[in-house]
């Protein structure tokens, strides 16, 4: 299940805290993550368990992580269905979810560890 939150929600911090100053998740995806104010956060419950979280502000993606890729892609594809996700750097693990979820990717010699997914939508837009 999907569910969308901001830091607001009652029940926000009973799913997302630990997620916060997870070493785990920094070793993992190179990304600190953080509970800003502005961000949306859609979240990937299973047995009530946090499997994965995608975090946009202002339709730019701040945060990826997943314990599996098919979670993500979940995530991905819902995110990508509410919002048009304009050029968003994020972790260069998931780069084959992100393609696979109709992202463009750009890779990106300014970011060691990270690369620059834009929805399809987005570029439209432009």
């Amino acid at each position: 299940m999907i569910v969308r939150m901001n830091n607001k929600d009652s029940k926000f911090y009973t799913y997302m805290g630990k997620q916060f100053g997870s070493r785990a998740i920094q070793n993992k995806t190179g990304d600190r993550i953080y509970d800003d104010d502005s961000k949306e956060w859609y979240i990937y419950l299973k047995d009530n368990k946090v499997c994965g979280f995608v975090s946009v502000n202002k339709n730019i993606i701040k945060n990826v992580y997943a314990v599996k890729e098919s979670y993500l892609k979940e995530l991905l594809n819902k995110v990508n269905k509410d919002i048009v996700i304009m050029p968003s750097v994020v972790t260069n693990i998931y780069v084959d979810v992100y393609k696979n979820s109709k992202f463009i990717v750009s890779d990106s010699s300014e970011y060691k560890n990270f690369v620059i997914i834009t929805s399809l939508q987005a570029e439209n837009v432009k």
